[in-house]
């Protein structure tokens, strides 16, 4: 991939993002905090952003969002690598606790 394509990429999906989360946070704010990881301040400044605004932060070289799941066991809990279908909901419900109280912690 080029670094033109990959920029290009990076600024779709930071918009992506920031539409998606000022979405998230017009809609249900307690939710999104949770689903975001964000805190209040930055969900207050999200609320407030003007497309303008959105573009020109969505143009930076730097993805916006990261992973929060930053153990093998949220990992293997998510992907159920070697599980059955059936505990499928289980695993999901385990690692959603877990970031859950990841979340609870930061906040």
């Amino acid at each position: 991939m080029k670094t033109e394509q990959i920029l290009a990429e990076i600024r779709e999906a930071n918009l992506s993002y920031l539409m998606l989360a000022q979405s998230l946070i017009r809609a249900d704010r307690e939710q999104a905090l949770f689903r975001l990881g964000v805190t209040e301040e930055t969900a207050a400044m999200i609320d407030v952003l003007s497309p303008a605004q959105m573009l020109k932060i969505a143009s930076t070289n730097t993805l916006l969002c990261q992973f929060r799941m930053d153990d093998n066991l949220v990992w293997g809990l998510l992907t159920n690598h070697g599980k059955p279908a059936a505990n499928e909901g289980i695993s999901r419900l385990h690692a959603s606790i877990l970031m859950a109280g990841r979340y609870d912690h930061a906040a």
